[in-house]
């Protein structure tokens, strides 16, 4: 007999692309069918059959302070009571963009709905403000699905990016130059082969959709040099970093600054919404103060702002919070090495972002990560999945933890993994 779940995916794929909104949900890597979740509560989530599990995805990292925390949901429930959506500008927005700009010590920030579109308006805005064109991404790093980010490697090191996707006109790709993370002379050779027409190089400082590859000491400062040195723009995509590192997400984590910004989900504690933002002298480039166009009519949804908001002045006036997050990482990570010391295993951490990558040696780069066995992975994502615990059904993804996951959880996964091997 079918379980509800299987009678959902049934269901679904009559009338969703592979049964999914989003393609790693099908969990067609490990080789089974998508638990539908009803809902969660802290660090649990149950699924349509009633199945309980330690949630490890966390909605992919906005949800730090756990499932349904009860001041974000009070604060979402009120501003429901006064309307969903307006398409005007409302007070809450502005003491959003107040404490993102407190927070990250950007000047000027504007709303957007996802990611995605944070991303994709950053870069129109850095190649209207330095009149340049090309961009400098990084293989293995994930920037949302816009055109001229879904490109990987070309032929030759210096080349422009081919297509990773159907549908992306291989002109637009072209202007997409893909370096390696971690390796500071392979964005020299771009930009010294690309004199004076990079507009920006565009990061994850904390390598997230390749699995968790924390960058190596002085790559990000290093960045920062060169960017300097030939008039490019430095951009953070910290959809996945921001506000989970520290308040003031990776810049302040490590200690260097971009100069735009971009954040996703977080921003509307899990709700659909992002932002990017940077210097006043950048931000005015956009309208309706400059030429740089970029609007929508639910930037600023008054809902997502009021969760946002309480989320953040949770963290923001809780910094044992983070001091827990990165204790608790820690335990994690140690006690799964140690569980996994009998496969070859490498378990990569930054704060509370942790990937198990099963290969024998260390992981700091993208073809180091694509060096996993992606079979081992499979039984170790249905292990854990058969112990409850729900983890990203993808070897390329990352492990969340919340505020509100505790020790004997903690302990619990670490025991799951000695059990699967």
């Amino acid at each position: 007999m079918m379980t509800r779940s299987q009678q959902l995916f049934e269901a679904a794929q009559k009338v969703l692309p592979g049964g999914v909104n989003s393609p790693v949900r099908a969990c067609r890597a490990v080789g089974t069918y998508p638990r539908f979740l009803e809902k969660g509560l802290g660090s649990r989530v149950w699924d349509a059959d009633g199945q309980e599990y330690i949630d490890l995805i966390c909605s992919w990292g906005p949800l730090i302070l756990g499932h349904c925390n009860q001041t974000v949901e009070t604060a979402v429930t009120e501003a429901v009571k006064k309307g969903l959506s307006f398409g005007a500008p409302t007070a809450v927005e502005v003491e959003m963009a107040e404490l993102v700009c407190q927070m990250t010590g950007v000047e000027m920030v504007r709303m957007v709905n996802s990611g995605t579109e944070a991303v994709m308006s950053a870069l129109r805005l850095a190649r209207g403000a330095t009149g340049r064109s090309k961009i400098i991404k990084f293989a293995g790093c994930y920037h949302g699905h816009s055109d001229s980010m879904l490109v990987k490697a070309g032929s030759g090191a210096l080349t422009g990016g081919a297509p990773d996707s159907a549908g992306v006109p291989a002109e637009m790709a072209g202007d997409t130059l893909t370096a390696e993370y971690n390796d500071l002379d392979s964005v020299l050779r771009l930009l010294e082969a690309n004199p004076e027409q990079v507009a920006a190089v565009i990061v994850e400082p904390v390598a997230a959709n390749m699995g968790v590859v924390p960058p190596q000491p002085g790559f990000l400062q290093g960045l920062r040099t060169l960017c300097d040195r030939f008039g490019s723009l430095l951009i953070f995509d910290e959809v996945i970093t921001g506000f989970r590192l520290a308040p003031g997400g990776a810049q302040a984590y490590f200690g260097v600054r971009a100069d735009l910004v971009t954040y996703g989900k977080i921003i509307g504690g899990g709700m659909p919404v992002g932002a990017y933002g940077g210097s006043r002298r950048l931000m005015e480039h956009v309208a309706p103060l400059g030429p740089v166009y970029q609007a929508g009519t639910l930037s600023g949804n008054p809902v997502a702002m009021a969760a946002g908001l309480a989320q953040l002045k949770i963290l923001n006036s809780t910094p044992a919070i983070y001091a827990e997050l990165e204790r608790r990482g820690a335990m994690l990570q140690e006690g799964l090495q140690d569980a996994l010391r009998a496969v070859p295993a490498q378990v990569n951490r930054v704060g509370s972002l942790l990937t198990v990558f099963f290969t024998q040696q260390p992981v700091t780069t993208y073809a180091q990560a694509r060096s996993s066995d992606l079979e081992r992975f499979k039984q170790w994502y249905n292990g854990l999945l058969q112990r409850g615990i729900y983890a990203a059904p993808s070897q390329f993804e990352a492990m969340f933890l919340s505020a509100v996951h505790t020790d004997q959880e903690t302990e619990r996964i670490i025991q799951a993994a000695r059990e699967i091997f």
